[in-house]
């Protein structure tokens, strides 16, 4: 896939997302207000945020598509794993927010009985949802995208706190006032789940963390395939957005050209570009495969 077509995949689905959302902020706000729910419009109000969450994304996606420049010569990728940590952010908050609501509303005894409207919107969030979220991470997962990935995590968000919502509301409907906010305390734990979640896959690949398992082994298959190769002595790969940045240390015959072995490593980076599509660069370094060396590093 190519690169122009892998940032407007991922803008594509987070395009949608926003404005699935906003006619869905809509339609939970009015439906809380005329439905005389407080948990369907505190949804309504949810699903604001969720708007700001969903346009910085749309802004790291813009900023990660930028190429290499002088001042970040590994592109701008990384935009991308800083607007899930935002997303993670948002999403905690937004638990703590449901969970101290429900306790209030429980202590306070404020409960309402809300109308046939309020159970229908919840219904109608939840369908919505789960299919953007189901859409959204399926574009994440073959883009590897963090930002479309962390908004796929916050539609699963809404989708959860919905279903509780709708619980909520129906045991309100049939005279159980309590299971509303019941359900709302209940579901801040997921979406503290979640939201922990995010945070950790964004500040894994931040901190340079290791490749998905099999990866190392894949790229050894692929260089070790290419004739001249000895051996590989070391793979390290971290990533920057939507694409990974492997560094590799191959072994070669000590007494070929350094022609020869350029173009042996030339083969080997074109073969891992052509096998592996989100691969955004390859570095690497030639040792003679019949010496013993030690390495210079001060990590």
């Amino acid at each position: 896939m190519e690169r122009t077509e892998r940032f407007d995949s991922a803008d594509q689905a987070i395009k949608i997302g926003f404005w699935a959302n906003a006619i869905l902020m809509v339609m939970k706000l009015l439906a809380g207000h005329f439905g005389h729910s407080t948990a369907v419009f505190a949804d309504g109000l949810e699903s604001a945020a969720d708007l700001f969450v969903i346009f910085c994304a749309m802004i790291a996606v813009r900023i990660g598509r930028k190429p290499f420049d002088e001042d970040h010569p590994y592109g701008h990728g990384r935009a991308e794993s800083i607007s899930a940590i935002v997303v993670s952010f948002v999403i905690f908050g937004t638990g703590a927010w449901i969970l101290v609501r429900a306790i209030r509303t429980i202590i306070d005894g404020t409960f309402q009985t809300p109308g046939f409207i309020a159970v229908i919107a919840a219904i109608i969030t939840i369908l919505a949802k789960e299919s953007l979220f189901r859409y959204t991470s399926a574009v994440g997962a073959r883009l590897e995208s963090p930002a479309v990935a962390a908004v796929a995590k916050d539609h699963r968000k809404d989708a959860v706190s919905s279903v509780a919502t709708l619980i909520g509301v129906t045991g309100a409907f049939f005279g159980v006032a309590v299971m509303d906010p019941l359900a709302a305390g209940i579901t801040a734990l997921f979406i503290f789940h979640i939201g922990y979640d995010t945070f950790q896959c964004a500040a894994h690949d931040l901190m340079d963390g290791s490749p998905p398992e099999g990866f190392v082994d894949t790229v050894t298959r692929i260089a070790c395939g290419v004739e001249g190769v000895e051996g590989v002595h070391e793979i390290k790969a971290r990533r920057s957005g939507q694409y990974v940045i492997v560094d590799m240390k191959l072994d070669m015959d000590p007494e070929m050209t350094v022609k020869r072995s350029h173009a042996v490593a030339t083969e080997v980076k074109r073969l891992i570009f052509d096998r592996i599509p989100n691969i955004g660069d390859v570095m690497i370094h030639i040792n003679p495969y019949d010496e013993t060396h030690e390495d210079m590093i001060r990590l």
